[in-house]
């Protein structure tokens, strides 16, 4: 069942030479008890493309088009006012860096109870509660002596646990993971995705993870969107995205992952391009080993490959 709908969110921003854009028709949709996927290289619009949900943008960034669909209303439409109950608390946001992400002057419980009397109207003894609940259920261990902690006195993987049980205390209905396990080591981002992995079975949360890393997604995630500037060039089951990619920008992804066999790293040649730049038809062309004329010149379509597989290529026409 769909929780959140993004359908053809366009999105730019205004520069010293102008708008330029950074998103084009970027539609995909959340189900409850479902990690979605959004991957791709750095700088092609993941991030600003979760933000966009709820509305954490730059001032310079303008949604110029499109509809995101919550709880049967459009996000977009909605004044910071109206979209406040909803951010943090229904909508939440588990942030790159959890080093900055907690305020170094008040302790962990200060923050987790401030979240707690915003969002869920507790106070006292029963928002105290909550609070060594939500800790306790991410594992942090003596969770009522860790409240009286200062950010500092945690680790990386600590934070990373406190900001989800900020999430968890608040019943979120979508959890924004992005890049959650970014400067955290291989132990304990498994330890993370275990417990997010947790969390959407015994809740039924809907997971938005953005991440450049594949075996994440391989080990994580029930669907795939794949990015290149600013548009979604693939959406697929997991299963049938690594046994049967489609795009070429999807298959040279894959083909520059790390293996046991002896053959030869290989890589994406060139660059991705920069909002700055004007690239005619599909922007991957000109680092695209099977390019056609028509690439060029236009922009290809989603072309359906199987049920709920997708694939902008000029090939699939």
């Amino acid at each position: 069942m769909s929780v959140l709908e993004v359908s053809n969110l366009n999105l730019g921003f205004m520069c010293e030479c102008g708008f330029r854009q950074a998103l084009y028709d970027v539609s995909f949709s959340l189900e409850k008890g479902k990690t979605h996927a959004l991957v791709g290289e750095s700088g092609c619009g993941k991030t600003v493309s979760a933000m966009s949900i709820i509305k954490l943008l730059p001032k310079n960034a303008k949604i110029t088009k499109g509809q995101i669909i919550f709880g049967g209303k459009d996000l977009l439409k909605l004044k910071n006012k109206e979209l406040r109950p909803i951010r943090g608390a229904k909508i939440a946001l588990i942030p790159q860096e959890p080093m900055t992400s907690l305020n170094p002057l008040y302790t962990i419980g200060n923050q987790l109870l401030e979240v707690i009397k915003i969002h869920q109207g507790l106070q006292g003894e029963q928002a105290y509660k909550k609070a060594v609940e939500a800790l306790e259920k991410v594992q942090i261990p003596c969770a009522a002596e860790r409240m009286k902690a200062y950010p500092h006195e945690f680790s990386g993987g600590m934070k990373q646990r406190a900001i989800i049980a900020m999430a968890l205390a608040c019943n979120a209905e979508i959890l924004i993971a992005d890049e959650p396990t970014t400067a955290l080591d291989v132990t304990i981002q498994a330890q993370i995705m275990k417990l997010l992995d947790e969390i959407k079975k015994n809740t039924d949360t809907a997971i938005l993870l953005i991440t450049h890393d594949l075996a994440l997604v391989a080990e994580n995630a029930d669907c795939v969107s794949v990015m290149y500037a600013g548009r979604i060039v693939e959406n697929a089951p997991k299963d049938e995205f690594f046994k049967h990619p489609n795009h070429p920008y999807s298959l040279a992804l894959l083909r520059s992952l790390p293996s046991n066999s002896d053959k030869k790293l290989q890589t994406i040649s060139g660059l991705p391009p920069s909002i700055q730049q004007d690239i005619f038809g599909c922007k991957f062309h000109p680092r695209c080993e099977k390019c056609m004329e028509i690439c060029t010149k236009e922009v290809p379509a989603q072309f359906k490959i199987k049920d709920n597989h997708y694939s902008a290529c000029f090939l699939n026409k």
